[in-house]
């Protein structure tokens, strides 16, 4: 048994789609939430920048005597991952191994996968690269979405620009007839149903942070590291910026009028 809180980051709001299903299957864990919401987007930064970044992040929440920390974000997965675990001992995990790795276990054959992303996942190719390497006759179509996630932290999420853009995001998919579209930004699951409405109900919609909870559970499991069954789990928030929608566009998602009550604001240089 571990005692010791899980730690998520994100550049903003988008990691909260992760959070909420860490909260759903984990009631027993300690929760600690940081939003670099003074550095969003990260989409449109360089690698090197989004590494440092990211260092910075993985710094504070070990600071916050963490057991291991999860990069809710596909940008900050795809090109700062592995540089974080050769930094670090304590155990770091992004969104797109667990996904990919559930993709396999239930794939079909000739699989035809849309990914869309940030214009800095899309543009490391990590996606493609991952399901290649795992998965046999795979078609991977790439489509990177920028005004998704700045969309989401405005809470422009159903409204009807949110509705224009996903319908010409989603014009390559629906031409190229996909079997799934992977959300490879964690903004992406507040237009799941918008994009559902373009793609049909045939396509399945992969929601990243559904994948890394599944993951978890066996991860924890075999390493040990769960709280006690009887422990009522509880979550932190900390934000690098609060002058932002992160509050109301996160008090939504989670259900939760009173989260701004539990927010801080922190200092991660």
């Amino acid at each position: 048994m571990d005692k010791r809180p899980i730690g998520i980051f994100d550049s903003g709001v988008g990691g909260m789609t992760v959070l909420a299903e860490l909260k759903k299957h984990f009631p027993n864990e300690d929760l600690i939430y940081l939003g670099d919401t003074k550095n969003f987007p990260y989409g449109d930064k360089s690698k090197e920048n989004i590494i440092k970044l990211s260092t910075k992040c993985a710094s504070y929440l070990i600071s916050k005597d963490v057991k291991l920390i999860i990069i809710a974000c596909g940008t900050a997965t795809s090109q700062a991952l592995e540089e974080l675990k050769k930094i670090y001992r304590l155990p770091i995990e992004g969104i797109i191994r667990a996904t990919v790795e559930d993709i396999k276990e239930n794939q079909n054959n000739n699989l035809k996968i849309g990914v869309i992303a940030t214009e800095g996942t899309i543009k490391s190719n990590k996606w493609e690269e991952e399901l290649k390497k795992e998965i046999k006759n795979v078609e991977v179509i790439n489509k990177a979405c920028p005004l998704l996630a700045p969309m989401a932290e405005q809470g422009w999420t159903s409204n009807a620009v949110a509705k224009e853009a996903i319908k010409e995001y989603m014009k390559p998919f629906k031409k190229q007839k996909i079997d799934k579209i992977v959300l490879g930004c964690t903004h992406y699951p507040l237009f799941k149903e918008l994009i559902r409405q373009e793609l049909g109900n045939e396509v399945e919609i992969i929601n990243t942070g559904e994948k890394i909870a599944n993951y978890l559970e066996n991860y924890l499991t075999i390493e040990n590291l769960q709280n006690e069954k009887e422990h009522v789990g509880t979550c932190s928030y900390y934000l690098t910026d609060t002058e932002c929608n992160f509050i109301q566009v996160a008090g939504r998602l989670l259900q939760d009028e009173n989260i701004k009550d539990c927010i801080e604001k922190v200092n991660i240089e």
